[in-house]
């Protein structure tokens, strides 16, 4: 039988993160899930937002049925996308419009059109390791070639002369993802400023656009006060967003995001046609009507983050104490901890031993590191710490 082989192979080829999340599953059902930490998906435990919920049922109560459960455009409801451009626009001083967005099932449909509607064949995406794997995935499939440059030692900012070095007539877009899924780590203004002036001048010298996506599906989520996300389209025009409120509302089953073409892209409106042609394509048409209606009221609230931020000094006081190295997560609900061992697969394997489980840090393009998913109960995290201690002593002796 012919096949396309790139669907083939990635249809075959298992997705680490879900497999070992599987793994958990079945170990759980086997000796109690009480028995099993399992830090292996992102999956957000805290329930959202009350606001969410009373707003769901309100729409439920009032709008006809035959309007609520109607298609409707492509893009999304012009309301909807007005509502979440004005939102944008007091919070970042821009001025978009309901014409800019498009409502997707997520960031990952979001990447997925952008990489489909700007990818020639031969085109290079740098991406930032550690890195979400389905980066790579989507590029590879819409005729793009991956280029991934490691992110520098201890702070997890971005190498601004690795990507100088890296950058060439074919580079065509760079993913950035902040804060990022694995390290929780937010690249700061001065790397952000540091990287556009350096994209700006590329852009000159190749004489095509290059294009920044912004990933932020955890832009919300960040643990002190004075700590600022960098808004990435303020900084560098030809900035594609992708948006996603799986994380900071608590749904990430519902699959309600967008991408935002601002007006001072390059070509703005043939890339957002562009775009929007990727999406009718791939059938990432008109999402759940229901949830777009819910969004609206929902632009400024958040998950609460007072679990996360428990869980999160809960780890780094401990794990600490217990000889482990880590990134400082900065936001997201993520801990990238060093491996006691070069090879981070094996640690993770021997994780298991003591019903831990991780994920290795190969599976996001950066070895020797694996990741702790900390959006748990507090009561899981701490029922895991003296099986995690026991994991570090067994390296100690």
């Amino acid at each position: 039988m012919l096949l396309p082989q790139d669907a083939l192979k990635y249809g075959k080829e298992e997705n680490l993160i879900r497999a070992i999340a599987a793994y958990a599953g079945a170990r759980a059902a086997e000796i109690g899930a009480e028995n099993v930490f399992n830090f292996s998906i992102g999956n957000p435990n805290v329930p959202a937002p009350a606001i969410v919920t009373d707003t769901l049922r309100e729409i439920l109560d009032t709008v006809p049925p035959a309007v609520l459960h109607a298609y409707t455009a492509a893009p999304g409801l012009y309301d909807v996308r007005k509502a979440i451009a004005e939102n944008l626009n007091g919070k970042f001083g821009t001025a978009y419009g309901a014409e800019d967005l498009y409502i997707t099932a997520g960031s990952s449909a979001a990447l997925a059109m952008a990489m489909k509607g700007l990818l020639l064949p031969g085109d290079e995406v740098i991406v930032f390791a550690p890195y979400y794997p389905e980066y790579t995935v989507y590029a590879e499939c819409f005729g793009g070639v991956p280029v991934i440059l490691k992110c520098r030692e201890p702070d997890f900012q971005i190498d601004i002369a690795r990507l100088e070095a890296a950058v060439t007539e074919r580079t065509k877009i760079v993913i950035v993802n902040s804060p990022s899924n694995p390290a929780g780590s937010i690249f700061s203004a001065e790397t952000i400023a540091a990287m556009a002036e350096l994209l700006r001048r590329k852009q000159a010298e190749c004489g095509h656009p290059i294009y920044i996506l912004a990933d932020e599906p955890y832009r919300e989520l960040v643990y002190d006060a004075e700590t600022v996300v960098p808004f990435v389209p303020n900084f560098y025009d030809n900035t594609i967003l992708c948006y996603s409120f799986s994380k900071c509302l608590s749904l990430p089953g519902e699959r309600m995001g967008y991408f935002l073409v601002p007006p001072r892209v390059t070509d703005s409106r043939d890339v957002y046609a562009a775009l929007c042609g990727a999406g009718r394509i791939l059938g990432y048409i008109n999402n759940p009507s229901l949830f777009q209606y819910m969004l609206p009221a929902c632009l400024d609230a958040t998950a609460d983050l007072s679990v996360y931020r428990r869980n999160r000094e809960l780890l780094l006081t401990n794990l600490t104490a217990f000889g482990y190295e880590m990134v400082k997560p900065e936001g997201a609900f993520y801990l990238f901890l060093k491996s006691p061992e070069p090879d981070a697969a094996a640690f993770c394997e021997r994780a298991k031993r003591f019903e831990v489980i991780l994920v290795p840090g190969d599976c996001f393009g950066y070895p020797g590191y694996a990741r702790l998913s900390y959006c748990v109960a507090t009561e899981t995290v701490e029922r895991a710490l003296p099986a995690l201690k026991a994991l570090a002593e067994s390296y100690q002796g």
